[in-house]
């Protein structure tokens, strides 16, 4: 119960990571605010939430728009008066193409949501988190690590996510509110399910051959599940972690050595 009577607000709820770190913090003993587009989803997983016996609120929002970012944070102190953590999960997909001929305008608009609205989202609950001596988790990506082709447009908007915790960790710090990241690699849930099973038909082998392949090059030899990249969201989170701040923490299974 790391998280025991802690309010946790997650954007971008969806079937994957963003489930798991709502249902995982509930686990831990929070009460969740869930936040997302798809008002869909967001029911399904305040069920989850309910089920294991704490409070869950669900707020539509894009938080791209500046009236939904607010209305998340009265509708979240509305409900519980509070806010422990805030964890900036939306994310959009930047076109998956070489540099030198991506649309630019693609480009800026995966910023709009990726850093952007993380920041806007942040400063908005920075109030309540001061109150509370909370913090913010980012979720960022293992695209920090590598270079390869047609993921510039990725690691850029990842980059400047990292660049912009560390840079609130230090502005925040004095406040009493700690920022930090986490870096997963690879999620299996099922959007790579689906591209796997797409790729050994593509091969004509199975499924579970790609994932053994992909998996003989990560050290565990096993790829994450969202519950484990999304505990170490809850230790961030808790008091446990009381001392990190500024800090990138990869959920890989050892893929790459920070």
């Amino acid at each position: 119960m790391l998280l025991r009577d802690k309010v946790v607000v997650v954007s971008g709820i969806g079937p994957g990571l963003g489930r798991s770190i709502a249902v995982q913090s509930a686990r831990a003993g929070a009460d969740v605010v869930l936040a997302s587009r798809t008002e869909s989803r967001l029911t399904e997983v305040a069920k989850e939430v309910t089920d294991l016996g704490r409070r869950a609120v669900a707020v539509p929002t894009d938080i791209n728009d500046e009236s939904d970012a607010e209305r998340l944070v009265s509708s979240t102190l509305d409900a519980f008066g509070r806010v422990d953590a805030l964890v900036n999960n939306a994310f959009a997909m930047p076109p998956m193409t070489d540099l030198v001929k991506v649309d630019v305008d693609q480009v800026r608009q995966a910023y709009d949501t990726n850093v952007f609205s993380a920041l806007k989202l942040t400063r908005l609950f920075v109030p309540a988190l001061e109150e509370s001596r909370g913090s913010v988790v980012m979720i960022n990506s293992a695209v920090l690590r590598h270079s390869r082709r047609t993921f510039g447009a990725y690691k850029m908007t990842k980059s400047s996510l990292l660049a912009l915790a560390q840079s609130l960790a230090t502005e925040l710090g004095p406040r009493g509110v700690r920022v930090n990241s986490v870096a997963p690699g690879y999620i299996w849930a099922d959007n790579l399910k689906f591209y796997f099973a797409y790729l050994a038909q593509k091969r004509g082998i199975t499924a579970e051959e790609v994932y053994e392949e992909t998996a003989s090059t990560i050290d565990l030899r096993k790829l994450p599940e969202p519950d484990e990249i999304a505990d170490a969201v809850v230790f961030l989170a808790s008091e446990l972690a009381r001392a990190i701040t500024g800090q990138c923490l990869d959920v890989n299974g050892g893929e790459y050595h920070a």
